[in-house]
């Protein structure tokens, strides 16, 4: 590139490079220049295999947020927004753009986050790799040409996969990953980790922090739309279904992971779909499959054979298996990812405890607590150094590790939305039943898309429901299609009594668990809160 160029492409990064600047590539030049980079290989279809090495998920220990004087009283401090010196955040970005400045050649992207132009910022990405551009190209929406001739960025992400970080850095001891944000710098520097998913969810943290001043609700859910104009959001932790559940050939889909909650409907943050595809199946989740098996997508830590053919049942380098695309590679899509105001919300828990109903109808109050809550539970496989016992997980707003401002900002404002717009709150389970991880088995995809459905197009509101004495919640006593033992769980398990006891259990965990927001909720939500039994 001539130096007009280089000055341009880099613009507002503070990187001075005299390498070769790759700019805006598309697909087909960057998988080129990724296979030339020896970066990764092609599957049999054509998608991009790229491995991530030691890091395979978010490395959420290692993740820094700036001390800036003007931001500091709004942030959520603790563990998972952990303080860094402003002083040291500008010696490693210094750090970063030096060693950025140093390479052969380098990477750009400009991109948008944000379907809603009212509520849009422009990103550019800094990366040494090639397919580093390709996801984040895929993951974010691709401005028209026309567009980036005069394209400033409002955030930069400097990213860094193979640069260690220093102790001097300011992150964690005797770690050599960072992944570091300043608000007021308006940066973010990324450095000792390859998992692509930083690139993604630093800017989902970044939208959770300008949003909400703005009176729009940041959500880490998926999104759809059905033929009347139903706009229906899937809250939802990883391994729960919200991609699956939300790819419906019956509805257009939004977007699979983050939106935003205005005054006049929902809005992607994206322009692509990071779906989890370990044992990913075709006759389940066709959409998925067929996305994930094409030119254009990246394949993140998924095994092939010496010829590229897929075997998605292989968790060898990780469970977290995952597949980046573009969210047209979906058939049946919004245009614009703009759709009108949510008629239905669906919370999404994997219970692997096998106590929770597969669908419960909540109140506003009960919708408040679980969303505060964000319940699921971690089995054996998932994640290193689990047992056999399921692990139960509570992740505030489900999404607690990319909120910046406390969570009971972001509750507060799914409250007042629920009951300004008359959206219905429903809880689904899609994790076990007939017993709990290990003696049960995972609920049948049919039966939660069978009562998705109902839900979703209002006839489920029509059938009798119950309260089940455990948890509170209001269940369907039939519906067509539906053993009527699954939609009771305590039905489907051969010995009551080991379900009685599992679900007394549960109750504890919610109880303790509630101790962390009890002081942030209204009364009616005190009361909605999930008891042990005496």
């Amino acid at each position: 590139m001539n130096e007009i160029s280089h000055s341009r492409a880099l613009s507002g990064t503070g990187v001075t490079a005299t390498a070769a600047i790759h700019a805006n590539l598309t697909a087909p030049g960057l998988v080129q220049h990724a296979m030339r980079r020896g970066e990764g290989r092609l599957s049999a279809d054509g998608a991009f295999m790229g491995v991530t090495g030691v890091h395979t998920g978010r490395s959420v220990a290692d993740k820094f947020v700036a001390d800036d004087p003007e931001a500091t009283k709004e942030i959520w401090w603790g563990k998972v927004n952990q303080k860094l010196d402003p002083a040291k955040f500008e010696a490693f970005t210094a750090e970063v753009r030096s060693y950025l400045g140093k390479q052969p050649e380098l990477f750009t992207e400009d991109l948008y986050a944000g379907a809603d132009p009212a509520y849009r910022i422009k990103v550019r990405l800094v990366t040494t790799n090639a397919w580093h551009a390709l996801f984040a190209r895929n993951m974010f929406i691709r401005p028209p040409v026309e567009e980036l001739a005069g394209f400033e960025p409002d955030y930069v992400i400097l990213h860094a996969p193979e640069m260690d970080a220093k102790p001097e850095h300011g992150g964690r001891p005797n770690s050599t990953t960072l992944i570091a944000l300043s608000f007021a710098k308006k940066i973010i520097a990324i450095a000792g980790t390859s998992y692509a998913g930083e690139i993604k969810k630093s800017i989902f943290t970044v939208m959770n922090w300008l949003l909400p001043a703005q009176g729009v609700l940041p959500m880490h859910c998926s999104a759809n739309v059905g033929k009347a104009g139903d706009t229906a959001l899937f809250f939802g932790l990883s391994g729960t279904g919200k991609t699956t559940l939300s790819s419906d050939p019956e509805r257009a889909l939004i977007g699979d992971d983050e939106h935003g909650w205005t005054k006049t409907g929902v809005f992607n943050f994206e322009g692509g779909c990071y779906a989890k595809v370990i044992k990913l199946s075709k006759e389940a989740e066709p959409q998925i499959w067929d996305a994930s098996h094409r030119f254009g997508a990246v394949l993140e830590n998924v095994i092939g054979d010496e010829r590229g053919n897929l075997d998605l049942e292989n968790g060898s380098l990780t469970e977290n298996t995952r597949s980046c695309y573009p969210i047209e590679f979906i058939p049946n899509t919004v245009p614009g990812g703009q759709a009108g105001l949510p008629k239905n919300v669906v919370m999404l828990t994997a219970d692997a405890f096998g106590v929770l109903p597969p669908i419960s109808k909540l109140t506003p109050a009960q919708a408040m607590y679980h969303f505060m809550s964000g319940y699921t539970a971690k089995v054996a496989g998932t994640e290193k150094g689990l047992g056999k016992e399921p692990q139960a997980t509570f992740s505030t707003c489900f999404g607690a590790p990319f909120l910046p401002r406390h969570p009971e900002v972001y509750g507060k404002m799914l409250a007042e939305l629920i009951e300004r717009d008359g959206a219905q709150v429903w809880l689904v389970n899609t994790g076990w039943t007939g017993g709990a991880y290990g003696t049960g088995h995972r609920m049948s995809i049919k039966h939660t898309r069978a009562l998705l459905r109902a839900a979703l197009d209002g006839s489920l509101a029509k059938v009798e429901f119950e309260t089940e004495p455990f948890f509170g919640l209001s269940i369907p006593k039939a519906l067509e299609g539906v053993p009527a033992e699954v939609l009771n769980p305590r039905g489907s398990w051969a010995d009551k009594a080991a379900y009685d006891a599992t679900a007394k259990k549960l109750q504890g965990l919610f109880e303790k668990n509630f101790e962390t927001f009890a002081g942030a909720v209204s009364e009616d939500v005190k009361k909605a809160a999930i008891k042990a039994a005496a």
